[in-house]
């Protein structure tokens, strides 16, 4: 840990200008709610699992730009970039090439998994512009016994800004130096008089990317190696809109977002040094939500109704000729949750949740020909019913029980359950003892994907389930400190990986592998009255897959460090980011070095008058560090980024 950082947090002089957050009580600090974990409001010493959130100002404090940034300073994940797609691992598994399927991720409880390859996004390809997050809630381990598929190592829940919290316009603009990258983004929104909360926002994002030094091993004729620089080939585009209008118990929202991401790396074995790669991505995810409480306040009813949009497109040059590789589904469902407090001690929840996959199409295509080469369709459905039981049945002692049964065309038949036993040991000590298990249907990429020239199909795919075993205990001090042990303990049964079939010599995805680990999760925070905030963590992880084999992207350690401190100059504030992420191993076998690296962010608010500035340097000491590669790629690792500064400005009007 840095001296200096160390230096000012014990410091932490009681004239330092105070944020927002400091308008807080310490309790309200440490006792943020979560909605996430058992899909209604929870103190996070309620919630059956190891629940952290992310605030507004946080984010505004450290610069982050996307929810991987956000959600690395969490214990137990790390983020990993290919140039193409940002992810995050969580509790040391986050294969390369993996498209986030094991996590869930949600806005204000409508998931984005898509249909297709039940993917969540973090990244760029996320469709809603971090600065529209009121809130980013993380519930590790397995969520199964709410959510049902893709729920197994972790919910990331967003919880977005409605009109009241802007109250009226805001724009902002930035600029990064490296790839010349600007955005730009105006949000009006306002509760009116007649009770109608409306809030509309639209982003922008162009870079021109970066010229990179990169190499091709066995691109070349034979077999040979292929190295140059690589110019005008990294550069993207996004474009973001979300809407939102609610009155009383209705709302209704949309979120929508496009990307274009130029492609250096070739993926898929493309030509090597070529022009015109680019992967391409839209989301739309639309809900309607009816919330309303009856019998005196003691049976809370949801009701919601949804939509999905997904679409890909790629260009690969394969001998100079184009090949068009596309990815489309579409989704629609519902879901009723019943939510009753009327028993003493109980909080009973009843849900049911349906979804229509009605279109899945995959298809790949030379644009020369005619005809499309390969065109696989499909559907489906699935449905689930789930029901917990938070009983609080002795003043120190509440039970969780959970239970969700799950059936789809592809997965047939699941049962998610989940267990908890949370003693209250004293006003300021809480102990958890958990258990769950969760579980993931093959996709239809993973499972019908077959184009007899780079894989095969493989429709005896298997489920993967999770079973996972957790103890954790929260302790607080009386200076505004808090404390967190986890200590866990997961296997992971029939993972879905990509390997060679041995008789066609080409790819195709098999299940069957059982993936074991244990780890233990060390956490703290301090809040003093200034205003300054403090949070770290050390994580240590011990993933093995079969014979013992260590298992590929799955860093051992995890360090992180969180400093905002108040400066006492003209409204000033730091915030200092530290991050350690042990070594790593590749596909084929190459150990990358550990790596620690630090973000600075200093902003200002009041200089001008309904004006926030902000200078970010990220990368601060350009450190270089790797991060694996895919099967699908020819590099085995990929070179991140070095130090860049980011520029922002926010106006209110």
């Amino acid at each position: 840990m840095p001296a200096f950082v160390l230096a000012i947090a014990t410091a932490a002089p009681a004239s330092a200008q105070s944020v927002d957050a400091a308008a807080l009580s310490l309790e309200d600090l440490l006792e943020v709610t979560v909605t996430g974990a058992a899909k209604y409001a929870q103190k996070q010493s309620e919630v059956a699992a190891a629940a952290s959130v992310i605030t507004r100002d946080e984010i505004k404090a450290f610069g982050w730009r996307t929810l991987d940034e956000a959600l690395s300073s969490l214990p137990g994940i790390h983020t990993s970039y290919d140039r193409q797609y940002g992810s995050i691992g969580t509790r040391g598994i986050g294969l390369p090439g993996d498209y986030l399927t094991r996590v869930l991720v949600a806005v204000n409880g409508n998931r984005i998994n898509d249909a297709l390859y039940d993917g969540g996004t973090v990244g760029r390809d996320f469709p809603v512009d971090i600065d529209l997050v009121e809130r980013i809630e993380f519930i590790g381990g397995p969520g199964g016994a709410v959510y049902g598929q893709n729920a197994m190592f972790g919910v990331v829940n967003i919880i977005t800004r409605d009109g009241a919290s802007l109250d009226g316009g805001e724009a902002a603009v930035a600029w990064k130096s490296r790839g010349n990258q600007r955005e730009a983004r105006i949000s009006w929104g306002r509760r009116l008089e007649n009770g109608v909360d409306a809030m509309f926002s639209v982003s922008g994002l162009r870079a021109d990317g970066q010229t990179l030094n990169m190499a091709y091993p066995g691109a070349g004729p034979g077999g040979s190696d292929v190295a140059g620089r690589v110019a005008g080939q990294d550069g993207e585009r996004d474009r973001e809109f979300f809407a939102r209008v609610a009155r009383g118990a209705w709302s209704a929202e949309m979120a929508s977002g496009k990307r274009r991401k130029d492609d250096p790396t070739a993926s898929f074995f493309a030509d090597a040094l070529a022009d015109g790669h680019y992967q391409r991505d839209a989301y739309s995810v639309m809900q309607v939500q009816y919330r309303q409480s009856y019998l005196n306040d003691r049976l809370e009813v949801l009701a919601r109704a949804i939509y999905g949009r997904q679409r890909y497109d790629g260009i690969y040059r394969y001998s100079g000729v184009p090949n068009l590789a596309r990815g489309e589904s579409d989704w629609h469902g519902g879901e009723l949750r019943l939510l009753h407090t009327g028993i003493a001690g109980h909080k009973l929840l009843f849900g049911a949740e349906w979804q229509r996959n009605s279109r899945i199409m995959q298809s790949n295509d030379d644009p020369t020909t005619v005809g499309i080469d390969t065109l696989i369709r499909g559907d489906g459905r699935r449905h689930g019913i789930y029901f917990q039981d938070e009983w609080q049945f002795a003043d120190a002692w509440t039970s969780v029980v959970g239970l969700r049964a799950d059936r789809s065309d592809v997965g047939g038949s699941q049962i998610s359950p989940r267990l908890g036993l949370i003693w209250q040991a004293a006003p300021a000590t809480t102990l958890k003892m958990l258990y769950g298990r969760a579980h993931r249907a093959p996709n239809a990429y993973e499972r019908d994907y077959d184009d007899a020239v780079s894989q095969i199909a493989n429709p005896g795919l298997d489920n993967e389930i999770v079973d996972t075993y957790e103890l954790i205990a929260d302790h607080r001090l009386g200076n505004g400190t808090s404390l967190r042990a986890s200590l866990y303990r997961w296997r992971l049964d029939d993972i879905i990986s990509l390997t060679t079939d041995a008789a066609s010599g080409l790819t195709q995805y098999r299940s069957g592998q059982r993936i074991d680990a244990r780890g233990i999760e060390l956490s703290a925070a301090r809040h003093w009255l200034s205003g300054v905030r403090l949070r770290g963590s050390v994580s240590f992880q011990d993933v093995t897959q079969a014979a013992g084999r260590e298992l590929e992207n799955s860093p051992r350690w995890l360090g992180r460090l969180n400093l905002i401190y108040p400066l006492p100059w003209h409204g000033l504030r730091l915030g200092y980011e530290y991050r350690f992420e042990g070594r790593r191993r590749t596909l084929d076998g190459a150990i990358l070095d550990a790596y620690s690296l630090s973000h600075l962010n200093l902003s200002a608010e009041g200089w001008i008058r309904g004006m926030d500035l902000s200078l970010a340097v990220r990368n601060l000491f350009d450190r270089r560090y790797r991060h694996p590669g895919a099967d699908s790629n020819w590099q085995d690792s990929f070179t991140q980024d070095g130090r860049a500064v980011l520029l922002k400005m926010d106006y209110r009007f």
